[in-house]
């Protein structure tokens, strides 16, 4: 029997299966797992296909609580569940730090994974010789670094961007934009740094007409406002960003329709479902003026989810007989996690799994290479010693002082809880844990939770996948998958 059966499955406050306690079960467990890995087979073909899956600030303790929330969600115990991307074959280890920092934000570890090169803290695009708004250095060409996005469409290949963030924020726009500043997403923003926008473009202006953003066959997310002028409104009421008047929804439309392809632009999630892969070439969505809205939170009539939104993805760049790339971002994991909102922060991990199941399902393991992994960490810890089954959300034990402790909580962050006029530590036996806008415990106050510095996890099937087994620096992805496709300057390393 599968050991993850409802035979096996605990239910909150049920006591111990009685075959978990024989040593047999546990044995029969084990063995099948190593049958399972002897009997793996390398697949040492190129990648046509390659998607990699980032669950933004997904560290280890957020794949572990997210799978117990599903698990629990599911009717069972929850530990013993697996998210759809833990069962892939092979798994290593990244590190994170940027060249600037020991923890790194999503700008430098984008450019790693994107790009395989680290860089200074804020940076995208450009290499260590740029500091974070330094608009003068960024002009200069050697300071480029180019991304795997660039090095597929030079190959011939299709490529895409899926994120729930704004298309032009950080962890997308290290894929095709070189700037010294993260924060310049569009030129209002360039100004305000007191920067020249029409030295130093912007963001959203190099996703529409730069060398790499203009070829991508998909891009969606949120993030419209960064493409509106001020003066403008969208579909929804929401007033545009730009102040050099250009509408870059309506140029992205020209420049495909001057050049003969077939684009279509799309704002919610019906016109989403109705776009014609066959007859689209490039297409691009823009769900939200700002970012998407989180899945517990999201209007399930304008907003698709993160798996539709792949899904459709897939189906267009699957046309091109030479392959596809597919960057796929579940960035408001992070969002949750900087506000201490934890059930969030899982929720949208699952969500994450259920893409990647989506996109198993679409793609062949013979010819696609499916990579899921992180960015960088965050501080949230599960702390002991709660019984099998208990509410992952919920009580953990009973300090010293005799008051409850949850089973998760940040090591900093706006969740803190201040103590009693008597000094007494505050009480969260009456907090509604399970509500999506309960913050989770902090340690230290702060007005956003940091990220963390800890190794994040690579999980990864298909061509090539045991070149992600083991320990190295995160700018290591983008040359592994760069080698498993056949492209780029790692194509001819070995």
């Amino acid at each position: 029997m599968h050991p993850r059966s409802s035979r096996h499955q605990l239910r909150p406050g049920s006591k111990q299966s009685l075959d978990e306690k024989e040593p047999a079960f546990w044995h029969h467990l084990a063995k099948s797992q190593l049958k399972n890995a002897l009997n793996r087979e390398l697949i040492e073909t190129p990648a046509k296909n390659t998607i990699l899956f980032l669950g933004d600030g997904m560290s280890i303790p957020t794949i572990t609580a997210a799978r117990i929330y599903q698990g629990q969600r599911k009717g069972g115990s929850g530990e013993g569940y697996s998210l759809f991307f833990e069962k892939f074959p092979y798994i290593g280890l990244s590190k994170t730090y940027s060249v600037s920092d020991q923890v790194t934000d999503s700008a430098a570890s984008g450019t790693a994974y994107l790009c395989g090169v680290k860089t200074n803290q804020g940076v995208l695009g450009l290499s260590g010789a740029v500091s974070n708004g330094d608009c003068k250095a960024s002009l200069n060409a050697s300071t480029h670094v180019h991304s795997i996005l660039k090095w597929a469409q030079d190959a011939g290949m299709s490529t895409g961007i899926v994120t729930t963030t704004r298309v032009t924020h950080a962890s997308p726009a290290a894929g095709y934009a070189h700037v010294a500043s993260r924060d310049w997403e569009n030129d209002a923003d360039v100004v305000a740094d007191k920067q020249d926008p029409h030295v130093c473009k912007d963001i959203a202006h190099q996703l529409v007409h730069g060398e790499t953003g203009r070829r991508l066959n998909v891009i969606m997310g949120g993030g419209r406002r960064n493409l509106l002028p001020k003066d403008a409104r969208d579909a929804e009421g929401r007033r545009g960003r730009r102040l050099d008047g250009r509408n870059l929804i309506a140029e992205w439309l020209k420049e495909k329709s001057h050049r003969g392809q077939r684009s279509v632009y799309v704002w919610n999630r019906d016109q989403l479902k109705g776009v014609d892969a066959k007859t689209t070439d490039y297409l691009l969505g823009l769900f939200e003026s700002s970012h998407m809205r989180y899945h517990l939170e999201a209007n399930p009539t304008t907003e698709p989810t993160i798996s539709e939104m792949t899904s459709v993805a897939i189906s267009i760049l699957s046309k091109n007989p030479r392959g596809f790339f597919l960057f796929v971002e579940g960035g408001l994991i992070d969002h949750g996690h900087h506000g201490s909102r934890a059930q969030l922060a899982l929720d949208e991990t699952v969500e994450l799994a259920e893409a990647v199941r989506v996109a198993t399902a679409a793609t062949s393991e013979k010819d696609t290479l499916i990579l899921v992994t992180a960015d960088h960490s965050h501080t949230m810890s599960m702390a002991g010693y709660a019984r099998r089954g208990g509410p992952i959300l919920g009580i953990a034990g009973h300090a010293k002082d005799k008051l409850p402790y949850s089973i998760l909580s940040y090591s900093n962050g706006p969740g803190y809880k201040k103590p009693t006029s008597h000094g007494k530590r505050y009480d969260i036996t009456h907090d509604n844990h399970g509500s999506t806008s309960y913050r989770f415990p902090s340690t230290w106050p702060m007005s956003a939770e940091t990220h963390g510095g800890d190794d994040v996890s690579v999980h990864a099937k298909g061509p090539w996948a045991h070149i992600f087994s083991g320990h190295y620096e995160l700018n290591y992805v983008m040359h592994a998958i760069c080698y498993a496709i056949g492209i780029g300057p790692a194509s001819n390393w070995a």
